[in-house]
C-alpha cells in the first residue's frame, strides 16, 4: 500500500455489515416510503440489500442513518407510532453535560425520556457493585433488535464521551435467541460475558464509574452534536479485544506476506496455542481476521475512484487480480467490479 492509501485504510474503522442497513428500514418501510430512491440518495444501491454478505463504509452508514432521520423527521426513523422528533437527543445532551457525575447524567437522560412514556427509552440501575443500561423496547415493534442495539450503543458511547474515558463492560445479555447477525456483536458489545435467551435486555460495568466526574463542556457539546448520535453508532468498542490487537499488527503488512499466526503470537508475547484458543473464544480464528482485514481495506479502496480493480488487488495483497476477484466474491457476496458499479463508480 502507499502511504497515503494506508494512512487512509488506518484511519477507517470495520466496515458495517448490510444487515444494519436492511434492519433500520424496518421503518420507513411501515411508512410506505420508496426504499430504493432513499438509497440512491445515499450511493447504497438497492441490489446490495439482498446480498446478505454485502458490507459498506463507516461513512456510508453514518450518512444513511442521517438520511432517514431528516426523511422520517423521527430518530426513531418510524419503528415508533410516537415521533421522537429531531433534537430531542440534542436537547437531552444540553441537560445533561452539566450534571456533576456520570450516574447523575444518566439519571437525568432518564427522567428526560421518561417524559416521552415509559418505552423506547433505556433506564439506570445501580446496586454496590454494579450498574446496568437496560433497554425499553417493545419486541414487536423492533423485530430485527435494530433500534434495542442502536440504544444501547448511544447510551454506552454518551457515557464514555461524557466521562472522557472508555467505560469497559462485563457482562451483555439478550432477551431473544442469538441472531444471525450475532458475529458482529462482539465489536458492538464487546465484553468478558456475552449472553442471549436472558431474561431480559441489559449491558453492565462496574458502578465506581458512575462517581466520575463529568468532563465535557457545553463547548465540547457543540462539536460532539455536529456528528453524534450517528457517529456513535460506528465508533466500536472492542478496541481490546486480542481480534482488534491482531488486526493492528496486520494493518501494516496489508499488500505484503502476512506473518503467519506463530509470528502474530510472539509480537503479543502469547503461545500458538493460547492465541488460538482466546480467538476462538471470541468466535474468530486467524484466517478469518486475516480475510476480514483484506476484505474491510479493499471495500475502502474500491470507493475511490483512482485506483483500478488491479491496483486494490495488489494493494491488499494478491498478485493475481481474478484471485481477487474470487476472494472478494466469497467474501461479499458480489465480485469487487459489481461492488464498485453499485456504488456509483465504472
Amino acid at each position: 500500500m502507499n502511504t497515503r492509501e494506508t494512512e487512509e485504510f488506518n484511519m477507517s474503522r470495520d466496515t458495517i455489515s448490510i444487515h444494519f442497513v436492511n434492519a433500520a428500514l424496518t421503518g420507513v418501510k411501515r411508512l410506505g416510503m420508496d426504499v430504493e430512491t432513499l438509497l440512491s440518495h445515499v450511493g447504497i444501491e438497492a441490489e446490495l440489500l439482498r446480498q446478505p454478505k454485502a458490507r459498506i463504509s463507516p461513512e456510508q452508514y453514518t450518512r444513511f442513518v442521517k438520511m432517514l432521520w431528516m426523511v422520517t423527521q423521527d430518530e426513531h426513523i418510524g419503528f415508533s407510532q410516537d415521533i421522537r422528533r429531531l433534537g430531542s437527543f440534542a436537547i437531552m445532551c444540553q441537560l445533561i453535560v452539566h450534571a456533576k457525575t456520570l450516574g447523575d447524567a444518566l439519571e437525568l437522560s432518564t427522567q428526560f425520556y421518561k417524559l416521552f412514556g415509559d418505552e423506547w427509552c433505556v433506564t439506570l440501575e445501580r446496586d454496590k457493585h454494579e450498574a446496568r443500561l437496560v433497554p425499553l423496547i417493545p419486541k414487536d415493534a423492533d423485530p430485527d433488535h435494530y433500534i434495542t442495539e442502536s440504544m444501547l450503543m448511544i447510551w454506552h458511547g454518551l457515557a464514555a464521551w461524557l466521562i472522557d474515558r472508555r467505560l469497559p463492560l462485563e457482562r451483555v445479555h439478550f432477551n431473544y435467541p442469538r441472531p444471525t447477525h450475532a458475529d458482529e456483536y462482539d465489536a458492538l458489545f464487546f465484553a468478558p460475558v456475552m449472553k442471549f435467551d436472558a431474561s431480559r435486555t441489559e449491558i453492565t460495568f462496574a458502578a465506581d464509574y458512575l462517581e466520575l466526574p463529568i468532563r465535557q463542556t457545553g463547548e465540547t457539546l457543540e462539536d460532539f452534536l455536529k456528528t453524534a448520535p450517528a457517529d456513535l453508532l460506528v465508533k466500536f468498542k472492542n478496541t481490546h479485544s486480542l481480534t482488534t490487537r491482531i488486526r493492528d499488527v496486520l494493518k501494516s503488512q496489508i499488500g505484503e506476506e502476512m506473518p503467519t499466526l506463530n509470528d502474530v503470537a510472539s509480537m503479543l508475547y502469547l503461545s500458538p496455542q493460547t492465541l488460538r484458543r482466546r480467538l476462538a473464544a471470541e468466535g474468530k480464528s486467524y484466517q478469518g481476521v486475516k480475510d476480514a482485514l483484506r476484505r474491510d481495506a479493499a471495500i475502502h479502496l474500491l470507493l475511490n475512484p483512482r485506483l483500478t480493480l488491479e491496483d486494490v488487488a495488489q494493494q491488499v495483497g494478491f498478485s493475481e487480480t481474478s484471485t481477487f476477484h474470487r476472494a472478494f466474491k466469497k467474501w461479499t457476496g458480489v465480485t469487487p467490479g459489481l461492488y464498485r458499479q453499485l456504488h456509483g463508480y465504472h
